[in-house]
Parts: C-alpha cells; structure tokens; sequence
C-alpha cells in the first residue's frame, strides 16, 4: 500500500484546499495522512485522513520553534513513500529536515508552491532573501510543483527541468461553482440579508484582511466611484478588520459597506454580485477568482501573476497594483455595460474549465505515479 503524507502549516490549508485529493487518494489504496499545526481539533481533517499528526511550528516564519520541531517532523516524515508539502513554513521546515536523506531511501518529497514569496513588483530584499531560501530548499525537492506561469519561469531557473511541474492551480469544483447550481432563492435570500434594494448593485470582495489583500484600495474606489445604487460586501476575518471599518467611516460610505466575516455561502454571495474584486499585490492563483468565475460572474483584479493568469482570456478587468482611480474606473465600467460584464462572466466560466478539480487530481495521478517509479528505480 503506498503511503502519503501531506503536511501543511495549519489545518487551514488542508480543510480549504486538499480534502478531495485525500480522498480520491484513499480511493485508489492509498494509506493518506496529514500533519499541521492544531490539526486534530479540525473534525474535517480528522475524518478526511487515515492519521493526524500534531507539530508545534508556527505561523511566522522567524519564529525558531519551527526549527526546533525538525527532528519530530524528519521522525514522522521518514515513514511515507511521498510527502507532499504545502504552504512556506511547512515546506521549508520538511525539506530541511528531510536533507541529506539518501538516494535509496523513503519519501520522496514534493512541494507545491501556492505562490513563491518574491515575485515581480515585490520588496527587493525581502524577496532577494526568500529567493535565496527557496534555491537552498529547492536542493532538498524532488519535484517542485507551480501554480502560474511567473513562478514556473523562476522555478525553472532554479531546478532541472525535470523536477518541475506546472498544474493550473490546486483545482475548482465546477459542479458546486457553477451558476445552475445557484438558486435563485439563494441570491434572494442574500440580497435580503443585505436589505438591498432592487436596483442596488453588490460588489464582493473575499479575502483575509491582511495587508496584501489591500482592502484599503477597495475602499478608496468604491468611495471614489460615489454611487448610491452600489454596494460593497467584504467577507473575510483577519487583523485589518477594525482598520477598514475605520476607514470605511473615513471615507463616508460606512452605511453601504458590509463585514461579513466568514462565510459557507460564498457560491450565492458570489452570484449576487454584478462583480468580484481582488485589488491584491500578491497572489499565487487565487481560489476567490477561479470560484467567481466559474460561477460565471467577472473579476477586477490587479495586474500580478496569477491574477493575470486567469484574466487575460477576457473574464474580468486588470488594473495596477495600487491604481485607486484605475478601479474606480473598472467598477464604473461594471455597472455602466452590464451587457458587457455578462460577457466577462461567460468568457471567464469558459477560461476556468482548465482549473477544474478532476483535471488536477489528474496531474497529481501522473506525478505520485512517476514519484513512485522514482523511488522503485533508486532502489534496485
């Protein structure tokens, strides 16, 4: 029976992100386990796994408990045929404790980048020294997997060719984000929730309230724009939250913004709206604009990778990091053609067609198979 281990920083990622490849791994007699902080208070994972296994790293990436769990995780590591890593600590942490491991011997080690931590436009030195990192990390990888094409461009600068791999993103369920199965007492019930008007317009915007989110340009434009038919939901938690309900009073549109916090309903909230936005500096290739556009409704986004991945092919509207009247500008757009955003949502369900669930599990297939061989082959 073959044995995976996935390990991610918190259960989180797993939960968010990886429950349907544990269980189609299952499936097909695989024994899947998973390791992240805090992951056997997540009931999700706790059933979704054969096994969890507790690590007390952190979050932070300077904290030195991550170095000081090395051992527990090389202990636990060394049992699996294949260790898939997710998410910078985790990986970073994994791979350093799996060094030096012989040619011969168990796991092989798979790392999927959800967005490399230099990248184009970003802070010189902080990104010089990520670089650095992963170039040193990457010696301990057997295969590097990439979400976009920027980070694939890096990867293979980095890596022998072999040992990377470009699959578009982590997967979308295009049954569950798709318009049909959207009712329309759904987006009613939503609508009510929000006391909207039958003429208001709903923006949405899904994400942490973190600093790279830059919910500070969402506000701004929307403020900008100065239309009374509009709306703006955010949905989210996170640090920023009390700051932008400041700023939202400061910029005098208090009355027709929305803190959601988390929600399970993203699929209706998505369908109420004329438009999702995504204002980012950094992405690897986010999951909120794959779901928008499945659902057949557009996106405005910042012109990064992975953002511009999905939006070249017409679903939605780039504009530069940081360019508030760039936004203002893509918002008035929305609401002025709505014919034309119609539009937007249908080319942006056909460009996500690609980025579906089935398709990545797929790649993953090929990828455990070709691991597997690896190891066999090493090992005769």
């Amino acid at each position: 029976m073959p044995s995976l281990l996935m390990i991610t920083t918190v259960p989180d990622t797993l939960r968010g992100f990886l429950l349907p490849f544990a269980e189609h791994f299952r499936r097909r007699g695989f024994r899947v386990d998973a390791m992240a902080a805090g992951v056997s208070g997540c009931p999700e994972s706790v059933a979704a796994f054969d096994r969890v296994w507790e690590v007390a790293w952190s979050r932070n990436p300077l904290d030195l408990r991550n170095l000081a769990v090395a051992r527990r995780v090389r202990d636990v590591a060394t049992r699996y045929d294949l260790v898939h890593v997710h998410t910078p600590v985790a990986s970073f942490v994994t791979r350093l404790a799996l060094r030096g491991r012989p040619r011969t011997g168990r796991p092989r080690v798979i790392y999927t980048a959800h967005g490399f931590h230099f990248y184009r436009g970003g802070p010189r030195l902080r990104g010089l020294a990520f670089r650095v990192l992963e170039q040193l990390a990457g010696r301990w990888t057997d295969y590097l997997v990439v979400i976009n094409r920027e980070d694939e461009e890096a990867a293979r600068r980095m890596l022998p060719a072999e040992r990377v791999r470009y699959m578009p993103g982590i997967g979308v369920d295009l049954d569950r984000y798709a318009p049909a199965a959207v009712s329309v007492a759904d987006v009613s019930r939503v609508r009510r929730e929000l006391a909207l008007g039958a003429a208001e317009r709903l923006f949405l915007m899904i994400a942490e309230f973190i600093p790279r989110k830059r919910h500070r340009d969402a506000l701004a434009a929307f403020a900008r724009l100065d239309r009374p038919d509009a709306r703006l939901a955010l949905a989210g938690t996170g640090p920023l939250v009390d700051e932008m309900k400041r700023r939202a009073a400061e910029f005098g549109v208090a009355d027709r913004v929305h803190f959601l916090g988390v929600r399970r309903d993203i699929p209706a909230l998505v369908r109420a709206s004329v438009a999702v936005l995504l204002p980012s500096e950094q992405e690897g290739l986010p999951r909120s604009a794959m779901e928008s556009m499945s659902l057949g409704v557009p996106v405005v986004g910042s012109r990064i990778r992975g953002t511009a991945d999905l939006l070249e092919g017409g679903g939605g509207v780039l504009v530069p990091v940081g360019d508030v009247a760039a936004l203002t500008d893509a918002l008035a757009r929305i609401l002025d053609h709505p014919e034309q955003a119609r539009e937007m949502g249908r080319r942006g369900r056909e460009r996500v067609a690609s980025y579906h669930l089935g398709t990545i599990i797929t790649l993953h297939d090929a990828l455990y198979e070709e691991a597997l061989r690896d190891f066999v082959t090493a090992a005769t």
